[in-house]
């Protein structure tokens, strides 16, 4: 055998092996994952959604002391939650009184705003948050692209920001042209970007709940809701945008 064609061999079998190991990439990539793996808890998440729109939406409907006992009941669920959490962040006694401190008051606070704000109000408010949510979802996956913040919210996109942000000003202007304004005027712009606006407030408090359950080491913030966690999960971007939209209808609404 010639002088460093052993080598030359060694070096073509590492390329073998590389480009190998680069195809093994490419088809793991390009093969879907199971239908009925990726919808296997489909049908749980579902039935749970239509109950909790189906109770939230009755207390809503009913308003009154109904609507009033049933945010203390979902407020109340959320101190527990963060206690849980809380006690998983640190073992440090202070620092769990202080995350229950603080949590506890910024729930409390938003419990207070959304009982006290007209009806019609707090459904745009969902709504909007809904449409966030969508809007990210959709084009989150659709288009892809850089992370907001990799190390508390893996899923989380630039793109879905956008989308979230869009589908929450459309959803806002809406609101706004059903109630008798110009979709095109200076207020139905502002209506525009107030849902936009909205919609960044909504991904940072689902940013808040997602930091505190890495620093918790938890995935969800209880089981209560089968399929989609805890409370918290559920509303992580409700409590901040009702406490801005609250500010917003008190302070700014004529």
């Amino acid at each position: 055998m010639p002088h460093g064609s052993g080598a030359l061999a060694d070096g073509d079998n590492i390329h073998d092996e590389r480009r190998r190991d680069r195809l093994k990439a490419g088809v793991k990539k390009l093969a879907a994952v199971p239908l009925s793996v990726r919808t296997g808890d489909l049908p749980k998440r579902a039935a749970s959604a239509v109950v909790m729109i189906a109770v939230a939406g009755g207390a809503l409907w009913i308003g009154g002391l109904v609507w009033q006992i049933f945010i203390a009941l979902i407020a109340l669920a959320g101190f527990f939650e963060l206690v849980r959490i809380a006690g998983r962040m640190s073992q440090n006694k202070a620092v769990q009184a202080a995350t229950f401190f603080i949590g506890g008051v910024y729930i409390a606070w938003a419990a207070y705003r959304l009982g006290g704000l007209p009806q019609e109000v707090v459904l745009g408010i969902v709504a909007v948050v809904i449409a966030t949510d969508t809007g990210a979802y959709f084009s989150g996956r659709t288009i892809g692209g850089p992370k907001i913040a990799p190390r508390i919210s893996p899923s989380k996109t630039w793109a879905g920001l956008g989308g979230g942000m869009l589908a929450a000003g459309l959803v806002s202007l809406g609101f706004f042209v059903s109630n008798g304004g110009g979709a095109f005027t200076v207020i139905g712009l502002a209506a525009f970007a107030i849902g936009a606006v909205l919609a960044i407030v909504a991904q940072a408090g689902d940013f808040l709940e997602s930091w505190l359950k890495r620093r918790a080491a938890i995935k969800d913030s209880s089981n209560l809701i089968p399929g989609h966690g805890g409370i918290l999960d559920r509303i992580d971007g409700l409590l901040p945008v009702a406490i801005v939209s609250a500010e917003l209808w008190y302070r700014v609404h004529p």
